[in-house]
């Protein structure tokens, strides 16, 4: 039972957050019991029906020697069994062996049909794809029934044979509930049956205090930074500041495209990686400046500024990467928002940092051609 739940709890935090961004906590309770906590929730029924979902996916064949009236009584002939349509609209005779199952899937991906209707894509295994092309090439004009947890979403005929590993399930989807049905599939079904026993939604007010603090400090820590390196940099410290704000600007931006969640300690990994990307701009100025004092030439200390300073920028932002790369793969919940949120940062700082700024220095030097460089 313990095994099982484990399993359970690792289905289920695929299933919420299958990217690692959404800063979802999902913990055992004893033994028959799953904690999960979920940020900026909009649509708890959805969630429930996600997360209660068992994913048991199977291809049969149609029985087509069964009686039609029969099967609306329920019965079937032997070796056969009768499943409901998830639709409602009736009953279905299926033969009970099993051609294919969802646990010989790889991959599955929502996407749309020929008709531009939606409909999920799915990937069988090496294994799967075999036998699956097999009972295909045998049974060419028969339909075969595509079943999730005992109802037949469809039953399409074999018209030729699949031999590619790869089947297109339809039914009467959205575009949401496609994807829902595809992140199922994908993050496995479920060993046991989850029912929810109780249910707890926290409003925002709750943490708009500590979210109000944290922002304060954030603005207050950035705009400290900011004037250091104006008054201890001048114009180079203008650059750094543009690329600080340009850097913000991409994180809140992947953040964005990945739905992730900001919550405080998001917040806090994105104030560390404003800290890190001034700190390159650190090094890349004062290498600047000791290249001046040996007495090279303005283009020469800028290139060799940049250059020798990235190989250290570099190498401390790798072990930081592999820091936040151990602690998503073994943290949960707010753990793995850190994480992500400072792995992002980290790439986009030493771009901004590096690149950006390196971009804006050599623009001026090109218009300007100054005869000293003042740093």
């Amino acid at each position: 039972m313990r095994d099982a739940m484990s399993v359970a709890r690792d289905v289920v935090r695929r299933r919420i957050d299958p990217q690692g961004t959404k800063e979802v906590t999902v913990v055992t309770q004893g033994q028959n019991r799953i904690y999960v906590a979920v940020p900026g929730v909009e649509d708890p029924e959805a969630l429930k029906a996600l997360i209660g979902q068992t994913a048991r996916l199977e291809f049969k064949l149609v029985e087509l020697t069964a009686d039609p009236q029969q099967v609306q009584q329920g019965r079937a002939p032997a070796g056969s069994q009768v499943l409901p349509l998830a639709d409602g609209t009736g009953l279905m005779a299926v033969k009970r062996r099993v051609m294919v199952s969802g646990e010989q899937l790889v991959d599955a991906k929502q996407g749309f049909d020929q008709d531009n209707r939606p409909v999920v894509n799915i990937r069988f295994n090496t294994a799967g794809a075999r036998r699956f092309g097999r009972v295909t090439q045998e049974n060419v004009g028969k339909p075969f029934a595509i079943i999730l947890d005992d109802k037949i979403l469809s039953a399409p005929s074999i018209n030729e044979p699949i031999l590619g590993g790869q089947a297109q399930i339809s039914g009467n989807f959205t575009v949401e509930t496609a994807n829902q049905l595809a992140v199922s599939l994908a993050s496995g079904k479920l060993p046991v049956k989850l029912n929810v026993i109780q249910e707890r939604t926290v409003g925002p007010e709750l943490g708009k205090d500590s979210i109000r603090k944290g922002i304060i400090a954030s603005i207050a820590a950035t705009l400290a930074v900011m004037i250091f390196m104006l008054v201890t940099y001048g114009r180079f410290g203008v650059y750094a500041i543009l690329a600080l704000l340009v850097n913000a600007l991409l994180i809140l931006g992947i953040l964005a495209v990945f739905q992730s969640s900001l919550t405080l300690p998001g917040i806090a990994g994105f104030v560390l990686t404003i800290g890190a990307a001034v700190d390159a701009n650190v090094l890349i100025n004062e290498r600047i400046r000791e290249e001046q004092r040996r007495g090279r030439k303005i283009l020469d200390s800028i290139e060799t500024g940049y250059k020798e300073a990235s190989t250290a920028i570099f190498d401390a932002n790798i072990t930081n990467v592999i820091a936040a790369v151990l602690m998503w793969y073994f943290g949960s919940g707010p753990i793995r928002g850190f994480a992500v949120v400072l792995m992002i940062g980290i790439v986009t700082s030493v771009f901004t940092a590096v690149n950006f700024t390196r971009m804006l220095v050599a623009l001026w030097v090109r218009r300007r051609r100054p005869r000293a460089l003042y740093i």
